[in-house]
């Protein structure tokens, strides 16, 4: 499926999450804060690259992006989340009508954009065979605060066999600005999770035998800073359902 049907979809009501979505195309987080939190969520991302890579930040209360002309950012994802106050609100698929003229929005590099390296060296992703969203923790390692903006570190977790780990972690380093290598493999504990079956965010997936747990930093981190910070209004994807851009994955690949 091309970025632009993928995206029509989503318009037309479809909700699922993207994962294996228009392979081969970048794929983005999304947040989006009133104009007096824009500095600081840009000052967050600056100071927390691996989790929070920036490609794009629009004009106040502009929905284009130059990640994909002619898409809108408030109708073009399949579920979004609307924040007050650090609380989820609601969850829904258009947010259109919700978009003031003061927002700002970031597109987030996404780690589904490095999946399909890894697909195409044939190192196998559970969550794709078991049909379900990546399974992502709120970590104990905090971020570095900006401004009024701080919280934990958010990471997905893949469990890939273990004779495959070193070679995930070659095809994904050469994509920083998508999250790049993992922040650890091996022992959940290490970072704060104690149970793997119990995601923060997305769903639990069920490894194969000899699989190791391997975490990359994740864009969802700006969610977790939402809660911990509170601001008064934000809209945020849902965990899982991102953005498709016309860029390929490509075109983020610094080395081979």
């Amino acid at each position: 499926m091309t970025p632009d049907r993928a995206r029509a979809a989503f318009r037309d009501g479809t909700v699922a999450p993207t994962s294996g979505w228009a392979t081969g195309f970048t794929q983005t987080n999304l947040i989006a804060v009133p104009r007096d939190w824009a500095y600081d969520v840009l000052l967050f991302c600056q100071r927390n690259p691996r989790p929070c890579p920036v490609l794009d930040v629009t004009d106040p209360g502009s929905t284009s992006t130059v990640l994909a002309p002619g898409a809108d950012l408030s109708r073009d994802l399949p579920s979004y989340r609307v924040w007050r106050d650090g609380e989820l609100a609601e969850e829904v698929g258009d947010v259109s009508g919700l978009w003031p003229e003061d927002l700002v929005a970031f597109s987030i590099g996404c780690s589904f954009t490095f999946e399909t390296g890894l697909l195409a060296a044939g190192v196998p992703l559970r969550h794709l065979e078991q049909g379900r969203n990546v399974s992502m923790y709120v970590t104990n390692r905090q971020c570095r605060p900006a401004g009024r903006l701080h919280g934990p570190m958010v990471v997905s977790m893949r469990y890939i066999p273990a004779d495959r780990v070193a070679e995930a972690i070659r095809i994904s380093g050469a994509m920083p600005a998508v999250h790049g290598a993992p922040v650890h493999a091996g022992d959940p504990a290490d970072l704060g999770i104690a149970d793997p079956g119990r995601p923060d965010f997305g769903d639990a997936v069920e490894p194969a035998a000899g699989d190791v747990p391997v975490f990359w930093a994740c864009g969802v981190t700006p969610q977790a800073a939402l809660m911990a910070s509170r601001p008064p209004f934000a809209i945020t994807h849902s965990p899982g359902h991102m953005f498709i851009t016309d860029h390929r994955d490509s075109e983020y690949r610094v080395s081979v």
